[in-house]
């Protein structure tokens, strides 16, 4: 067995996993949103969100397909793609820590900042899955 072949199948095994991951992240919250619902409308009310319902039952929809796709690798560069603006949209809407004080306010943004680590994740899975989908070996 060569290194090559050992850098491969090290590399395959991190993408299978974290997009495993990704998809757990995604496909547990979603179905969650469900289950508490009126925990996920309380905290949307929290943030002065508009058109609770219609965006809690969206997100969770969305999620549960986004994390099924993920685990299956299907459609990983666009769902993937989706996902990033997502989190990017609950960043803003959901871990506004500029409008809190004190404990609240760090906690939001710590979840802000893990956030943000998500989306890197997902940009950097969108970004393999589309080069794997031009027949590129993937990262150079």
């Amino acid at each position: 067995m060569n290194s090559h072949s050992m850098d491969e199948r090290f590399a395959s095994a991190g993408i299978l996993v974290g997009r495993i991951m990704l998809a757990l992240y995604f496909l547990v919250p979603g179905i969650l949103k469900f289950v508490s619902w009126d925990m996920h409308v309380a905290l949307m009310e929290r943030h002065h969100m508009v058109l609770i319902p219609l965006l809690l039952a969206s997100a969770g929809v969305s999620q549960i397909v986004a994390g099924i796709c993920l685990m299956l690798n299907r459609y990983t560069s666009v769902v993937a793609s989706l996902l990033a603006m997502m989190v990017l949209l609950i960043n803003v809407t959901l871990h506004d820590f500029w409008h809190f004080e004190g404990l609240e306010a760090a906690h939001e943004m710590q979840n802000f900042i893990k956030n943000l680590g998500i989306f890197a994740g997902l940009l950097v899975l969108a970004g393999h899955s589309h080069l794997k989908h031009l027949g590129n070996k993937g990262l150079r």
